[in-house]
Parts: C-alpha cells; sequence; structure tokens
C-alpha cells in the first residue's frame, strides 16, 4: 500500500484559500479554487514534479465558488473526471452558490458585501457523482471521501487511511486562514448544528491532521475543544431561537 502524501497548493495568498494535491499511486486534486485560477493550480502541480495530465480525479468538496470556481478549468486542462457530491448539484450546473449567504459571524456579514461572491461561474456537470462514502483507490490513492454536510448540503472531505482529513470547510482558520492554527468557523454555514455534528463524526474516527480551504493544517485535539466550546455557543442560540439554517427546500 503507498502513502498518500497531502501536499497545499495555495489558490490566495499564502494560505487564505488552499486547494490540495494527494499524491499516490496517481494524483488526485481536492478543491478547484476561485475562477481563473485552473492554470496556476496546474502550475503549481507541474511545480511538484507532477505531470497535470497524470491528474487522475478532481474532487470538489463543496458549492461554494471558492472552491469550485475553476472546475471546469482544471477538467480542460488536466482531462481528469471532476467528483461532487449530488446535494450540491444545484450550484455546479448553474454556476452560482445557493443564496443568500448564511454567515457564522461578523466576518462572513462583511464577505457576504463582496460582489465577487455572487458572481456566476462556468458549470460544470460532475463526471463521478458523490452520493456517500466513496473508496478512492481506484484512482491511485489510499482515501475515501466522507459526506460532512452542513457547510453546505453536499459537503464532502477527503480521508486518507493515514489519517490525514482534507476537510474542505467542515471548520477552518481564523479570520479566513489569517490567524494560523486556530480553528473556527468558516464565514458561512448553511446549517451550523449540521456542520458541527459532521466535525464531531469526523474527529471521531481520529484523524492525524485536519487540512483546510482556509488556513493552516489544525491539530485534532485543538479542534475538539474548540467543537465543544462551540457546541455550548450553538445550544445558547438554539434555546434564543437565534440560529438561520437553509430548509431542505433552499438546498433542493
Amino acid at each position: 500500500m503507498s502513502r498518500t502524501k497531502v501536499v497545499p497548493i495555495p489558490v490566495l495568498g499564502r494560505h487564505n484559500i488552499n486547494a490540495y494535491l494527494l499524491l499516490g499511486r496517481r494524483p488526485v486534486i481536492v478543491d478547484a479554487g476561485t475562477p481563473g485560477s485552473g492554470r496556476r493550480i496546474a502550475e503549481q502541480i507541474a511545480a511538484h514534479g507532477v505531470d497535470p495530465g497524470d491528474v487522475s480525479l478532481i474532487v470538489v468538496t463543496h458549492g461554494h465558488i471558492d472552491h469550485f470556481g475553476s472546475a471546469a478549468e482544471l477538467h480542460r486542462l488536466t482531462g481528469a473526471p471532476v467528483a461532487g457530491h449530488i446535494a450540491d448539484l444545484g450550484p455546479y450546473r448553474t454556476g452560482r452558490a445557493r443564496e443568500p449567504y448564511l454567515s457564522t459571524g461578523r466576518m462572513g456579514r462583511l464577505m457576504a458585501r463582496n460582489k465577487h461572491l455572487h458572481m456566476q461561474v462556468e458549470p460544470f456537470e460532475p463526471d463521478v457523482l458523490v452520493t456517500g462514502e466513496t473508496d478512492l483507490e481506484d484512482f491511485g490513492i489510499t482515501a475515501r471521501t466522507m459526506p460532512t454536510p452542513g457547510h453546505t448540503a453536499g459537503s464532502i472531505s477527503v480521508l486518507t487511511d493515514q489519517g490525514d482529513l482534507v476537510a474542505g470547510d467542515l471548520i477552518a482558520n481564523s479570520f479566513f486562514g489569517l490567524v494560523p492554527g486556530r480553528p473556527a468557523n468558516p464565514p458561512f454555514h448553511d446549517d451550523p448544528r449540521l456542520n458541527l455534528a459532521s466535525l464531531r463524526k469526523m474527529l471521531a474516527l481520529n484523524p492525524t491532521s485536519l487540512h483546510v480551504g482556509h488556513g493552516t493544517p489544525l491539530d485534532p485535539d485543538r479542534v475538539r475543544r474548540w467543537a465543544s466550546r462551540e457546541h455550548e455557543r450553538l445550544s445558547r442560540l438554539e434555546a434564543a431561537g437565534r440560529i438561520r439554517a437553509r430548509t431542505a427546500d433552499e438546498t433542493a
């Protein structure tokens, strides 16, 4: 069995927005960055000694445009199929994230005013439609996709057999990745309670590290402590009737 190595691919800044290169028997890309970043991702992959044409799969973790914005472009550049969860087909097919964005705090409220979040990007049709856990051995890595709904209905993470969790926006570094190593919510969640449940489910699998879409890798024990505090915070908000979540009709 070949060990899967997780290599961060910066899309914006040093850690603000990340894609990932998973190296095993064949290379796999996780996430496709913002619109127009496909060639930058391909060039960084080549800088790591990987021919973009050898990529076996592009996994998109969820339907926000900073994660699927260049999926169609990367597909053309690499020829690799794109995998995405069926519950986020709407954004993938329309090129638009579901709106309104449901903020998790002040950062989200500020970012929701950014016109770039509301743009339409090039849509795509997933070649590999994810519905549950999916073994990626056939694509050359000892890993599996794991459904982690809550950030969006179709959010997924990738867990390697060595315990590396490539977690998309299940969790982030504070201030959109600007405070390294400090766990925090990303700016938006469609359902914060469901997202926390997904996070705790992944933590129960004892990952060795959490590789996130925004920021540096996070220590699982530090994330566990954060998750306990977040549970208490959400319980208070729920008791006060102050939790916003997207309904099933809104995610259809």
